[in-house]
């Protein structure tokens, strides 16, 4: 009988683990001892699931509440340990599930860094999504930070506004 109860126990705590597992992948959830206050972590999701050395697609996404100002530049930088590569044609933003016209792409791969720079400014306040479409994941999973700064027209240097703290399993 002991055994039993065990052996349904166990399986229990099982599948009652296996939505969260899913759910892990798909949005941020509680992240601890990130070093990232909560209000400056934005959300995103890795469409196929962040697996390590797959193809994924990143949607990184800033809350309309974060867009205090229009925006004419998007800049995205990610951390050196990050040994992925993403391709510079796949890259796009949507506002309000909406593309944007993009003027130009520049991918510094050894810096780096993903400049987004846009035909129209967007309008403050705009839910905006940032889409890397083709995107290689790193050979080693790790917990990765993408910053994103933001530009306005006429300024002269960006306004970081927050990061996607990104796993890779």
């Amino acid at each position: 009988m002991r055994r039993l109860l065990t052996a349904c126990a166990v399986t229990g705590c099982l599948l009652a683990g296996l939505p969260a597992i899913g759910l892990a992948e798909s949005l941020p959830g509680l992240t601890i001892f990130s070093g990232v206050e909560g209000k400056n972590q934005l959300p995103f999701r890795l469409d196929f699931g962040g697996n390590t050395n797959g193809w994924d697609r990143y949607r990184l996404r800033i809350p309309a509440k974060k867009m205090k100002y229009a925006v004419s530049r998007l800049v995205i930088t990610y951390p050196r340990h990050f040994r992925g590569d993403f391709d510079p044609k796949k890259m796009e933003v949507t506002v309000r599930d909406k593309k944007v016209a993009l003027s130009e792409v520049k991918f510094d791969k050894e810096n780096r860094v993903i400049e987004l720079y846009l035909q129209e400014p967007i309008a403050a306040g705009s839910k905006t999504e940032v889409v890397l479409s083709n995107v290689k994941n790193p050979a080693f999973g790790g917990m990765f930070y993408f910053n994103c700064a933001i530009e306005s027209p006429g300024d002269v240097l960006a306004r970081h506004i927050g990061t996607w703290i990104i796993s890779i399993n």
